[in-house]
Protein backbone atom coordinates (compact mmCIF):
# COMPACT_ATOMS: atom_id res chain seq x y z
CA UNK A 1 0.00 0.00 0.00
CA UNK A 2 1.45 3.38 -0.95
CA UNK A 3 1.85 6.24 1.49
CA UNK A 4 -0.46 8.51 -0.47
CA UNK A 5 -3.37 6.21 -1.21
CA UNK A 6 -4.92 5.99 2.27
CA UNK A 7 -4.60 9.75 2.81
CA UNK A 8 -6.46 10.37 -0.45
CA UNK A 9 -9.12 7.84 0.47
CA UNK A 10 -9.73 9.61 3.75
CA UNK A 11 -9.50 13.15 2.35
CA UNK A 12 -13.26 13.75 2.29
CA UNK A 13 -13.54 12.71 5.92
CA UNK A 14 -10.51 14.86 6.82
CA UNK A 15 -12.04 17.98 5.28
CA UNK A 16 -15.18 17.40 7.32
CA UNK A 17 -14.04 15.81 10.60
CA UNK A 18 -10.49 17.13 10.78
CA UNK A 19 -10.80 20.70 9.50
CA UNK A 20 -14.35 22.08 9.68
CA UNK A 21 -15.13 24.55 12.53
CA UNK A 22 -16.04 22.64 15.70
CA UNK A 23 -19.28 24.47 16.49
CA UNK A 24 -20.83 24.12 13.07
CA UNK A 25 -19.51 20.56 12.75
CA UNK A 26 -21.18 19.49 15.99
CA UNK A 27 -24.44 20.95 14.70
CA UNK A 28 -23.99 19.31 11.32
CA UNK A 29 -23.37 15.86 12.79
CA UNK A 30 -25.42 15.97 15.97
CA UNK A 31 -28.70 17.49 14.84
CA UNK A 32 -29.34 14.74 12.28
CA UNK A 33 -28.25 12.16 14.87
CA UNK A 34 -30.61 13.65 17.45
CA UNK A 35 -33.41 13.62 14.89
CA UNK A 36 -32.54 10.02 14.04
CA UNK A 37 -32.78 8.98 17.70
CA UNK A 38 -36.08 10.84 18.14
CA UNK A 39 -37.40 9.08 15.09
CA UNK A 40 -35.97 5.76 16.24
CA UNK A 41 -37.71 5.96 19.61
CA UNK A 42 -41.00 6.18 17.74
CA UNK A 43 -40.71 2.50 16.81
CA UNK A 44 -41.43 1.33 20.35
CA UNK A 45 -43.06 4.40 21.86
CA UNK A 46 -45.62 4.82 19.06
CA UNK A 47 -46.48 1.13 19.38
CA UNK A 48 -47.15 1.65 23.08
CA UNK A 49 -49.18 4.80 22.48
CA UNK A 50 -51.48 3.02 20.04
CA UNK A 51 -51.66 -0.18 22.08
CA UNK A 52 -52.41 1.69 25.31
CA UNK A 53 -55.39 3.34 23.67
CA UNK A 54 -57.01 0.16 22.29
CA UNK A 55 -60.61 0.20 23.61
CA UNK A 56 -61.32 -1.93 26.70
CA UNK A 57 -57.98 -3.80 26.79
CA UNK A 58 -55.54 -0.91 26.36
CA UNK A 59 -54.06 -0.75 29.88
CA UNK A 60 -53.58 -4.53 30.13
CA UNK A 61 -52.22 -4.82 26.59
CA UNK A 62 -49.78 -1.94 27.24
CA UNK A 63 -48.44 -3.62 30.38
CA UNK A 64 -48.19 -6.95 28.53
CA UNK A 65 -46.15 -5.44 25.71
CA UNK A 66 -44.03 -3.68 28.33
CA UNK A 67 -42.97 -7.10 29.60
CA UNK A 68 -41.38 -7.77 26.19
CA UNK A 69 -39.17 -4.69 26.51
CA UNK A 70 -36.19 -6.66 27.92
CA UNK A 71 -36.18 -8.92 24.86
CA UNK A 72 -36.27 -5.93 22.51
CA UNK A 73 -33.40 -4.34 24.40
CA UNK A 74 -31.30 -7.50 24.24
CA UNK A 75 -31.78 -7.66 20.47
CA UNK A 76 -30.75 -4.03 20.05
CA UNK A 77 -27.89 -4.54 22.53
CA UNK A 78 -26.30 -7.12 20.25
CA UNK A 79 -26.64 -4.66 17.36
CA UNK A 80 -24.83 -2.09 19.51
CA UNK A 81 -22.17 -4.67 20.38
CA UNK A 82 -21.18 -5.01 16.72
CA UNK A 83 -22.07 -1.53 15.47
CA UNK A 84 -20.88 0.69 18.30
CA UNK A 85 -17.95 -1.63 18.94
CA UNK A 86 -16.82 -1.40 15.33
CA UNK A 87 -17.77 2.09 14.12
CA UNK A 88 -15.50 4.12 16.48
CA UNK A 89 -12.59 1.84 15.55
CA UNK A 90 -13.37 2.34 11.87
CA UNK A 91 -13.47 6.09 12.48
CA UNK A 92 -10.06 5.98 14.17
CA UNK A 93 -8.67 3.98 11.22
CA UNK A 94 -10.07 6.57 8.81
CA UNK A 95 -8.46 9.34 10.82
CA UNK A 96 -5.15 7.50 10.61
CA UNK A 97 -5.55 7.17 6.81
CA UNK A 98 -6.21 3.40 6.82
CA UNK A 99 -9.37 2.99 4.73
CA UNK A 100 -8.71 -0.71 4.04
CA UNK A 101 -8.50 -1.41 7.77
CA UNK A 102 -11.74 0.49 8.36
CA UNK A 103 -13.52 -1.53 5.66
CA UNK A 104 -12.25 -4.79 7.16
CA UNK A 105 -13.90 -3.81 10.44
CA UNK A 106 -17.15 -3.03 8.60
CA UNK A 107 -17.13 -6.36 6.77
CA UNK A 108 -16.48 -8.36 9.93
CA UNK A 109 -19.23 -6.52 11.80
CA UNK A 110 -21.69 -7.21 8.97
CA UNK A 111 -20.97 -10.95 9.18
CA UNK A 112 -21.16 -10.84 12.97
CA UNK A 113 -24.60 -9.19 12.84
CA UNK A 114 -25.90 -11.94 10.56
CA UNK A 115 -24.66 -14.70 12.87
CA UNK A 116 -26.09 -12.97 15.95
CA UNK A 117 -29.46 -12.51 14.24
CA UNK A 118 -29.86 -16.23 13.55
CA UNK A 119 -28.81 -17.20 17.08
CA UNK A 120 -31.10 -14.66 18.79
CA UNK A 121 -34.13 -15.56 16.68
CA UNK A 122 -33.75 -19.27 17.40
CA UNK A 123 -33.10 -18.88 21.12
CA UNK A 124 -35.93 -16.46 21.90
CA UNK A 125 -38.50 -18.23 19.71
CA UNK A 126 -37.78 -21.57 21.40
CA UNK A 127 -37.92 -20.25 24.96
CA UNK A 128 -40.18 -17.20 24.70
CA UNK A 129 -42.89 -18.39 27.12
CA UNK A 130 -40.62 -19.22 30.08
CA UNK A 131 -38.56 -16.10 29.36
CA UNK A 132 -41.61 -13.82 29.41
CA UNK A 133 -42.89 -15.49 32.57
CA UNK A 134 -39.52 -14.93 34.23
CA UNK A 135 -39.68 -11.30 33.13
CA UNK A 136 -42.88 -10.79 35.10
CA UNK A 137 -45.71 -11.73 32.70
CA UNK A 138 -48.79 -12.84 34.63
CA UNK A 139 -51.54 -15.04 33.16
CA UNK A 140 -53.44 -11.90 32.11
CA UNK A 141 -50.41 -10.28 30.47
CA UNK A 142 -48.81 -13.31 28.81
CA UNK A 143 -51.14 -13.57 25.76
CA UNK A 144 -50.42 -9.96 24.75
CA UNK A 145 -46.69 -10.35 25.37
CA UNK A 146 -46.51 -13.54 23.27
CA UNK A 147 -48.59 -12.07 20.44
CA UNK A 148 -46.18 -9.17 20.12
CA UNK A 149 -42.81 -10.85 20.61
CA UNK A 150 -43.49 -13.89 18.42
CA UNK A 151 -43.91 -11.70 15.35
CA UNK A 152 -41.24 -9.17 16.34
CA UNK A 153 -38.55 -11.84 16.60
CA UNK A 154 -38.93 -12.83 12.94
CA UNK A 155 -37.63 -9.37 12.12
CA UNK A 156 -34.49 -9.71 14.25
CA UNK A 157 -32.15 -9.71 11.26
CA UNK A 158 -33.67 -6.44 10.03
CA UNK A 159 -33.30 -4.82 13.46
CA UNK A 160 -29.69 -5.99 13.72
CA UNK A 161 -28.66 -4.73 10.31
CA UNK A 162 -30.59 -1.45 10.47
CA UNK A 163 -29.22 -0.48 13.90
CA UNK A 164 -25.80 -2.11 13.74
CA UNK A 165 -24.71 -0.95 10.29
CA UNK A 166 -26.12 2.56 10.51
CA UNK A 167 -23.34 3.48 12.94
CA UNK A 168 -20.82 2.96 10.11
CA UNK A 169 -22.64 5.58 8.05
CA UNK A 170 -22.38 8.04 10.96
CA UNK A 171 -18.68 7.17 11.40
CA UNK A 172 -18.04 8.65 7.93
CA UNK A 173 -19.58 11.96 8.99
CA UNK A 174 -22.71 11.15 6.93
CA UNK A 175 -25.15 11.84 9.76
CA UNK A 176 -27.83 13.13 7.38
CA UNK A 177 -27.84 9.81 5.52
CA UNK A 178 -27.88 7.95 8.83
CA UNK A 179 -30.89 9.99 9.93
CA UNK A 180 -32.70 9.24 6.69
CA UNK A 181 -32.05 5.53 7.21
CA UNK A 182 -33.95 5.66 10.48
CA UNK A 183 -36.59 8.12 9.30
CA UNK A 184 -37.73 5.93 6.41
CA UNK A 185 -38.63 3.04 8.69
CA UNK A 186 -40.03 5.14 11.53
CA UNK A 187 -42.38 7.15 9.31
CA UNK A 188 -43.56 3.93 7.71
CA UNK A 189 -44.19 2.49 11.19
CA UNK A 190 -46.31 5.50 12.18
CA UNK A 191 -48.42 5.00 9.06
CA UNK A 192 -48.74 1.21 9.35
CA UNK A 193 -49.45 1.02 13.11
CA UNK A 194 -53.02 2.40 13.07
CA UNK A 195 -53.70 0.54 9.82
CA UNK A 196 -52.82 -2.90 11.25
CA UNK A 197 -53.98 -2.26 14.84
CA UNK A 198 -57.34 -0.58 14.21
CA UNK A 199 -58.34 -0.83 10.53
CA UNK A 200 -57.37 -4.49 10.17
CA UNK A 201 -58.35 -5.08 13.82
CA UNK A 202 -55.15 -7.04 14.54
CA UNK A 203 -54.41 -5.36 17.88
CA UNK A 204 -51.03 -6.16 19.41
CA UNK A 205 -50.10 -8.48 16.52
CA UNK A 206 -50.69 -5.62 14.10
CA UNK A 207 -48.26 -3.38 15.98
CA UNK A 208 -45.57 -6.06 15.73
CA UNK A 209 -46.16 -6.58 11.99
CA UNK A 210 -45.90 -2.85 11.36
CA UNK A 211 -42.62 -2.68 13.26
CA UNK A 212 -41.06 -5.64 11.44
CA UNK A 213 -42.01 -4.31 8.00
CA UNK A 214 -40.66 -0.86 8.85
CA UNK A 215 -37.34 -2.16 10.20
CA UNK A 216 -36.93 -4.30 7.08
CA UNK A 217 -37.24 -1.25 4.84
CA UNK A 218 -34.62 0.57 6.97
CA UNK A 219 -32.25 -2.39 6.75
CA UNK A 220 -32.54 -2.55 2.97
CA UNK A 221 -31.80 1.17 2.73
CA UNK A 222 -28.68 0.91 4.94
CA UNK A 223 -27.35 -2.08 3.00
CA UNK A 224 -27.96 -0.37 -0.33
CA UNK A 225 -25.96 2.66 0.79
CA UNK A 226 -23.01 0.68 2.21
CA UNK A 227 -22.80 -1.37 -0.99
CA UNK A 228 -22.85 1.70 -3.22
CA UNK A 229 -20.13 4.02 -4.46
CA UNK A 230 -21.64 6.89 -2.43
CA UNK A 231 -20.22 5.42 0.77
CA UNK A 232 -16.62 6.09 1.82
CA UNK A 233 -16.67 2.72 3.59
CA UNK A 234 -18.13 -0.16 1.57
CA UNK A 235 -19.08 -3.74 2.37
CA UNK A 236 -16.76 -5.91 0.28
CA UNK A 237 -16.79 -9.69 -0.07
CA UNK A 238 -13.10 -10.04 0.85
CA UNK A 239 -13.77 -8.53 4.28
CA UNK A 240 -16.68 -10.81 5.27
CA UNK A 241 -14.43 -13.60 6.53
CA UNK A 242 -13.90 -13.28 10.29
CA UNK A 243 -10.56 -11.98 11.51
CA UNK A 244 -9.76 -12.86 15.12
CA UNK A 245 -7.81 -9.62 15.86
CA UNK A 246 -10.61 -7.48 14.38
CA UNK A 247 -13.34 -9.30 16.29
CA UNK A 248 -11.32 -9.06 19.50
CA UNK A 249 -10.96 -5.29 19.18
CA UNK A 250 -14.65 -4.88 18.27
CA UNK A 251 -15.67 -7.05 21.22
CA UNK A 252 -13.42 -5.15 23.64
CA UNK A 253 -15.06 -1.83 22.77
CA UNK A 254 -18.53 -3.21 21.97
CA UNK A 255 -19.03 -4.88 25.32
CA UNK A 256 -19.60 -1.46 26.93
CA UNK A 257 -22.60 -0.34 24.81
CA UNK A 258 -23.83 -3.95 24.90
CA UNK A 259 -23.91 -3.88 28.67
CA UNK A 260 -25.46 -0.40 28.68
CA UNK A 261 -28.38 -1.64 26.59
CA UNK A 262 -28.71 -5.22 27.77
CA UNK A 263 -28.68 -4.19 31.41
CA UNK A 264 -31.70 -2.06 30.59
CA UNK A 265 -33.41 -5.43 30.28
CA UNK A 266 -32.27 -6.43 33.75
CA UNK A 267 -33.50 -3.08 35.05
CA UNK A 268 -36.93 -3.61 33.50
CA UNK A 269 -37.15 -7.15 34.87
CA UNK A 270 -36.13 -5.99 38.34
CA UNK A 271 -38.56 -3.07 38.35
CA UNK A 272 -41.46 -5.14 37.00
CA UNK A 273 -40.92 -7.99 39.46
CA UNK A 274 -40.55 -5.54 42.33
CA UNK A 275 -43.73 -3.73 41.39
CA UNK A 276 -45.57 -7.04 40.97
CA UNK A 277 -44.50 -7.99 44.50
CA UNK A 278 -45.12 -4.69 46.28
CA UNK A 279 -47.70 -2.89 44.13
CA UNK A 280 -49.41 -5.08 41.51
CA UNK A 281 -50.18 -4.72 37.78
CA UNK A 282 -51.14 -1.03 38.05
CA UNK A 283 -47.65 -0.20 39.32
CA UNK A 284 -46.16 -2.39 36.58
CA UNK A 285 -48.07 -0.26 34.09
CA UNK A 286 -46.38 2.88 35.40
CA UNK A 287 -42.97 1.32 34.72
CA UNK A 288 -43.89 0.83 31.05
CA UNK A 289 -44.91 4.50 30.76
CA UNK A 290 -41.99 5.88 32.77
CA UNK A 291 -39.44 3.93 30.75
CA UNK A 292 -41.09 5.10 27.54
CA UNK A 293 -40.74 8.73 28.68
CA UNK A 294 -37.15 7.95 29.68
CA UNK A 295 -36.52 6.80 26.11
CA UNK A 296 -37.99 10.04 24.77
CA UNK A 297 -35.50 11.96 26.92
CA UNK A 298 -32.37 9.82 26.73
CA UNK A 299 -32.34 8.78 23.07
CA UNK A 300 -32.03 12.35 21.70
CA UNK A 301 -29.15 12.83 24.14
CA UNK A 302 -27.59 9.65 22.79
CA UNK A 303 -28.00 11.11 19.33
CA UNK A 304 -26.10 14.22 20.40
CA UNK A 305 -23.25 12.28 22.00
CA UNK A 306 -23.06 9.67 19.24
CA UNK A 307 -23.12 12.41 16.63
CA UNK A 308 -19.94 13.87 18.10
CA UNK A 309 -18.16 10.52 18.48
CA UNK A 310 -16.87 10.52 14.87
CA UNK A 311 -15.21 13.90 15.52
CA UNK A 312 -13.52 12.60 18.66
CA UNK A 313 -12.50 9.27 17.10
CA UNK A 314 -11.16 10.76 13.88
CA UNK A 315 -9.15 13.53 15.53
CA UNK A 316 -7.83 11.25 18.27
CA UNK A 317 -6.59 8.93 15.51
CA UNK A 318 -5.07 11.94 13.74
CA UNK A 319 -3.45 13.08 17.05
CA UNK A 320 -5.30 16.41 16.91
CA UNK A 321 -6.01 16.75 20.62
CA UNK A 322 -7.10 20.39 20.40
CA UNK A 323 -10.17 19.36 18.40
CA UNK A 324 -10.86 16.46 20.76
CA UNK A 325 -10.83 18.81 23.76
CA UNK A 326 -12.96 21.45 22.05
CA UNK A 327 -15.52 18.87 20.96
CA UNK A 328 -15.87 17.37 24.43
CA UNK A 329 -16.28 20.74 26.15
CA UNK A 330 -19.08 21.75 23.78
CA UNK A 331 -20.97 18.47 24.03
CA UNK A 332 -20.66 18.44 27.85
CA UNK A 333 -22.26 21.89 28.17
CA UNK A 334 -25.03 21.03 25.72
CA UNK A 335 -25.73 17.70 27.47
CA UNK A 336 -26.00 19.27 30.92
CA UNK A 337 -28.27 22.04 29.66
CA UNK A 338 -30.48 19.43 28.01
CA UNK A 339 -30.87 17.15 31.04
CA UNK A 340 -31.54 20.02 33.45
CA UNK A 341 -34.25 21.25 31.07
CA UNK A 342 -35.65 17.72 30.75
CA UNK A 343 -36.05 17.45 34.52
CA UNK A 344 -38.02 20.68 34.61
CA UNK A 345 -40.25 19.56 31.74
CA UNK A 346 -41.19 16.16 33.19
CA UNK A 347 -42.19 17.86 36.43
CA UNK A 348 -44.37 20.39 34.60
CA UNK A 349 -45.83 18.01 31.99
CA UNK A 350 -46.34 14.82 34.00
CA UNK A 351 -50.07 14.55 33.20
CA UNK A 352 -49.95 15.04 29.39
CA UNK A 353 -46.93 12.74 29.15
CA UNK A 354 -48.85 10.03 31.02
CA UNK A 355 -52.01 10.59 29.00
CA UNK A 356 -50.16 9.93 25.74
CA UNK A 357 -49.85 6.27 26.71
CA UNK A 358 -53.17 5.46 28.34
CA UNK A 359 -56.69 6.70 28.97
CA UNK A 360 -56.98 4.72 32.22
CA UNK A 361 -57.55 7.32 34.97
CA UNK A 362 -56.03 5.26 37.81
CA UNK A 363 -52.89 4.52 35.80
CA UNK A 364 -52.53 8.18 34.83
CA UNK A 365 -52.91 9.39 38.42
CA UNK A 366 -50.30 6.97 39.75
CA UNK A 367 -47.84 7.77 36.94
CA UNK A 368 -48.20 11.52 37.54
CA UNK A 369 -47.30 11.01 41.22
CA UNK A 370 -44.33 8.77 40.38
CA UNK A 371 -42.81 10.81 37.54
CA UNK A 372 -41.05 13.59 39.54
CA UNK A 373 -39.59 10.94 41.84
CA UNK A 374 -38.44 8.60 39.07
CA UNK A 375 -36.78 11.43 37.12
CA UNK A 376 -35.34 13.17 40.17
CA UNK A 377 -31.73 12.54 39.07
CA UNK A 378 -32.07 13.00 35.33
CA UNK A 379 -30.66 16.55 35.58
CA UNK A 380 -27.18 15.09 36.33
CA UNK A 381 -27.33 12.49 33.57
CA UNK A 382 -25.78 14.80 30.98
CA UNK A 383 -22.39 14.37 32.66
CA UNK A 384 -22.66 10.58 32.50
CA UNK A 385 -23.67 10.51 28.84
CA UNK A 386 -21.12 13.02 27.53
CA UNK A 387 -18.18 11.46 29.39
CA UNK A 388 -19.24 7.92 28.52
CA UNK A 389 -19.51 8.84 24.83
CA UNK A 390 -16.09 10.49 24.93
CA UNK A 391 -14.53 7.34 26.37
CA UNK A 392 -16.21 5.34 23.58
CA UNK A 393 -14.94 7.72 20.90
CA UNK A 394 -11.42 7.48 22.32
CA UNK A 395 -11.51 3.67 22.19
CA UNK A 396 -11.16 3.32 25.99
CA UNK A 397 -12.77 -0.11 26.29
CA UNK A 398 -11.99 -0.96 29.93
CA UNK A 399 -13.20 2.35 31.35
CA UNK A 400 -16.32 2.26 29.18
CA UNK A 401 -17.09 -1.24 30.46
CA UNK A 402 -16.85 -0.19 34.11
CA UNK A 403 -19.01 2.88 33.59
CA UNK A 404 -21.58 0.82 31.71
CA UNK A 405 -21.81 -1.54 34.67
CA UNK A 406 -21.82 1.21 37.30
CA UNK A 407 -25.17 2.92 36.88
CA UNK A 408 -27.42 -0.08 36.26
CA UNK A 409 -25.74 -3.26 37.51
CA UNK A 410 -23.75 -1.93 40.45
CA UNK A 411 -26.21 0.75 41.59
CA UNK A 412 -29.74 0.71 40.15
CA UNK A 413 -30.62 -2.99 40.31
CA UNK A 414 -29.40 -3.53 43.91
CA UNK A 415 -31.07 -0.30 45.05
CA UNK A 416 -34.38 -1.33 43.45
CA UNK A 417 -34.22 -4.57 45.43
CA UNK A 418 -32.98 -3.20 48.75
CA UNK A 419 -34.85 0.11 49.11
CA UNK A 420 -38.40 -1.35 49.32
CA UNK A 421 -37.16 -3.81 51.96
CA UNK A 422 -35.65 -0.97 53.99
CA UNK A 423 -38.69 1.29 53.57
CA UNK A 424 -41.32 -1.22 54.66
CA UNK A 425 -42.43 -2.59 51.28
CA UNK A 426 -43.47 0.79 49.87
CA UNK A 427 -43.49 0.47 46.04
CA UNK A 428 -42.48 4.13 45.75
CA UNK A 429 -39.09 3.07 47.14
CA UNK A 430 -38.49 1.35 43.80
CA UNK A 431 -38.95 4.63 41.97
CA UNK A 432 -36.31 6.20 44.26
CA UNK A 433 -33.65 3.78 43.01
CA UNK A 434 -33.51 5.57 39.64
CA UNK A 435 -32.53 9.09 40.82
CA UNK A 436 -30.11 7.72 43.41
CA UNK A 437 -28.21 5.70 40.81
CA UNK A 438 -28.31 8.57 38.26
CA UNK A 439 -26.66 11.02 40.64
CA UNK A 440 -23.98 8.67 42.02
CA UNK A 441 -23.07 7.30 38.58
CA UNK A 442 -22.90 10.75 36.98
CA UNK A 443 -20.65 12.15 39.72
CA UNK A 444 -18.35 9.11 39.52
CA UNK A 445 -18.13 9.18 35.72
CA UNK A 446 -17.32 12.88 35.65
CA UNK A 447 -14.57 12.42 38.25
CA UNK A 448 -12.97 9.55 36.32
CA UNK A 449 -13.10 11.47 33.05
CA UNK A 450 -11.53 14.60 34.55
CA UNK A 451 -8.63 12.47 35.81
CA UNK A 452 -8.24 10.88 32.37
CA UNK A 453 -8.50 14.30 30.71
CA UNK A 454 -5.72 15.75 32.87
CA UNK A 455 -3.44 12.77 32.25
CA UNK A 456 -4.06 12.06 28.55
CA UNK A 457 -5.85 14.87 26.72
CA UNK A 458 -4.65 18.03 28.48
CA UNK A 459 -1.20 17.93 26.91
CA UNK A 460 0.36 18.76 23.53
CA UNK A 461 -0.06 16.11 20.84
CA UNK A 462 2.97 13.92 20.16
Amino acid sequence: MSDTQPVSAASDSDRLLGQAPIGSLILKLSLPAVAAQLINVLYNVVDRMYIGNIPDIGATALTGVGVTFPVLMIVSAFAAFAGMGGAPLAGIRLGAGDKDGAEQILGNCFSLLLVLSVALTAAFQLFRTPILTAFGATSDLLPYAEDYITIYLWGTVSVQLALGLNTFISAQGRSGTAMLSVAIGAVLNIVLDPLFIFVFDMGVKGAAIATVLSQTVSAVWVLAFLLSGRSTLRIRRKNLRFSAPVLASVAALGVSPFIMQSTESLVTITLNRGMAQYGGELYMGTITILQSVMQLIVLPLQGLTQGTQPIISYNYGAKNLDRVRATFKRVFLISMTYTISAFALVCLLAWPLSRMFTSDAALIDLTVKAMPVFFGGIWAFGAQMSCQAAFMGLGQAKVSLFLALLRKVILLIPLAIVLPMVLGGDPFAIYLAEPASDFIASATTLTIFLLFYKRTLNRPAD
